[in-house]
C-alpha cells in the first residue's frame, strides 16, 4: 500500500492544486495572447515590407512557439483533470504520455531558443529583429508574453511536472521535424513574398545564411539537451522510482 501512495504529493493537495493552477493561468494567457495578436495587432501598410503579406502572421517562429505553449498548457491542464501526475502510474494514459513527450521535444527547446534568440538579437541591434516603430502597433505586454513569459513558464513546468524523457532519438527526431519544418517555410515566404522574415536575413550573405541556419539548429539540439539534463537532475530520486517500479514490474511478468 506504501508504494500505491508514494506517488500522491504529485497528484492532490495543494502542491497539485497550484500546479493546475500554473497550467489554467499558462494556457489562458498564450491563448489570449494569440488572439489579441491577430484580432487587435495590425501593422499600418507602410510599415509592411513589400510581399510581408505573404504567410500573415504565422510567418513567424514566435507566433508558432506560442501557438505551440497555448496547446502543450491545454494538455497539461486536462491532464491534471482526466490524466495524472504521478511518477509510476499502473497505467500511462495517452494524454499524459503526449504531454511528456511534447515539453522534452517540441515546448521547452523552442521556447528556450525563441526567447534566449529574441534577447540576444534586441541587445545586439533591436532594429535587426523588432523595429522600434513596431511599438507604435505592438504592445509591451504581448512583447513580454510571446518572448518572456515563455521561458518562465516553461522553467516553472519542468520543476512542478514530473515527466521521464523519451530516448533521444525519439526527441530529437520530433525537434528536428518541427525545426526543419519552420526553416522550409521561411523558405516558402521568400520565394513567394520575396523577403526574409527577420531582417537579419538580409544582412547575410548565402554561406553566412547556412551558417545561421546550422547554428540555429545545433542551438536547437542543445536546448533539448539541456532540457533532459535540467530534468534529470530535479527528479533524479522520483526516475529511481520509476525505474524501480518498471524493473519490479518487469521480474513479476518473467516469473
Amino acid at each position: 500500500m506504501a508504494k500505491s501512495k508514494s506517488n500522491d504529493g504529485y497528484q492532490r493537495g495543494v502542491y497539485g492544486a497550484l500546479r493546475t493552477l500554473m497550467h489554467f493561468v499558462a494556457a489562458v494567457q498564450f491563448s489570449y495572447g494569440i488572439y489579441y495578436d491577430f484580432t487587435y495587432v495590425h501593422f499600418p501598410p507602410g510599415m509592411l515590407r513589400p510581399g510581408g503579406e505573404f504567410g500573415g502572421k504565422l510567418k513567424f517562429l514566435t507566433v508558432w512557439d506560442a501557438i505551440l505553449q497555448a496547446v502543450y498548457f491545454t494538455i497539461c491542464l486536462l491532464n491534471d483533470f482526466v490524466g495524472t501526475n504521478e511518477v509510476a502510474p499502473k497505467r500511462m494514459p495517452l494524454i499524459r504520455k503526449v504531454k511528456d513527450y511534447m515539453l522534452a521535444a517540441f515546448a521547452f527547446p523552442v521556447a528556450l531558443n525563441v526567447g534566449v534568440t529574441f534577447w540576444t538579437l534586441m541587445a545586439i541591434d533591436r532594429e535587426l529583429v523588432f523595429p522600434k516603430a513596431l511599438d507604435a502597433v505592438f504592445p509591451g505586454w504581448l512583447n513580454h508574453v510571446m518572448h518572456t513569459n515563455i521561458v518562465i513558464f516553461m522553467v516553472i513546468e519542468i520543476c512542478t511536472s514530473f515527466r521521464q524523457y523519451p530516448s533521444r532519438k525519439a526527441g530529437l527526431t520530433g525537434l528536428g521535424i518541427f525545426m526543419a519544418s519552420y526553416l522550409g517555410w521561411l523558405h516558402v515566404v521568400r520565394h513567394f513574398g520575396g523577403i526574409w522574415v527577420y531582417p537579419v536575413l538580409d544582412v547575410l550573405n548565402f554561406p553566412q545564411r547556412i551558417v545561421f541556419f546550422a547554428v540555429s539548429l545545433i542551438f536547437c539540439v542543445g536546448l533539448y539537451l539541456l532540457g533532459e539534463f535540467f530534468n534529470n537532475l530535479i527528479w533524479t530520486k522520483e526516475l529511481k522510482q520509476l525505474r524501480a517500479a518498471t524493473t519490479g514490474g518487469a521480474s513479476k511478468k518473467t516469473k
